[in-house]
């Protein structure tokens, strides 16, 4: 379903509890999580089978068992551990697609590009940035643990926490939390004022 069939609802976002996975690298591109052969769907979804497309995949088709995503104990990951500047490159809302569809709720990064992160809160997905220490100690326990390493976003407290005690606040725009705990993207926004707008169009002789 969508806002009057002009696009997906946007799930609320409040408090989130998955498996992480850590992707040690820096300056990962949109071009990069989603390649631009990709690209040429008419729908927005379907992406999620292409992340991280050229290093999950050997040129044989198969997967590459070195690429972090392919490791049976990160099966079913939903937060994506990652170094700074995540999301650079173009702007395509495609890459949050594919991120969104193959499963991850939350990105925690020291720091993304600014287009990227934008999209990303557009489409429900909670970008977090935090320092580099911080972001090499929940890389280590992601990586260390073989059982899986289990975390807690919670956006209502603005907190990480894990089951050893480990408990990180981390900072968001105000507006930006209200949206995500709301659901709320740029349409969703403009319709809590439904009302008012066909109050307007009507007065206008619009509608």
């Amino acid at each position: 379903c969508g806002h009057k069939g002009l696009g997906v609802i946007m799930g609320p976002f409040t408090r989130h509890t998955g498996l992480a996975v850590s992707l040690d690298r820096v300056n990962v591109d949109t071009d990069q999580i989603i390649p631009k052969q990709f690209l040429k769907r008419i729908e927005r979804t379907g992406y999620g089978q292409y992340l991280f497309f050229d290093w999950r995949f050997l040129e044989s088709g198969q997967p590459d068992p070195e690429f972090v995503l392919n490791d049976s104990r990160y099966k079913g990951a939903s937060v994506l551990i990652t170094g700074r500047n995540f999301g650079c490159g173009s702007s395509r809302e495609h890459a949050p697609w594919a991120l969104q569809e193959y499963g991850f709720r939350a990105i925690i990064a020291p720091s993304f590009a600014d287009i990227f992160r934008n999209n990303c809160l557009q489409n429900g997905i909670l970008p977090i940035q935090l320092a580099e220490g911080q972001i090499a100690q929940l890389s280590t326990k992601a990586k260390e643990k073989p059982e899986g390493y289990e975390i807690t976003v919670d956006l209502e407290l603005r907190s990480i926490s894990d089951s050893d005690g480990l408990f990180i606040y981390f900072q968001i725009d105000e507006f930006r939390r209200y949206c995500l705990l709301n659901g709320l993207d740029d349409i969703g926004l403009t319709l809590i004022k439904d009302d008012k707008i066909t109050e307007f169009e009507r007065r206008k002789g619009i509608i």
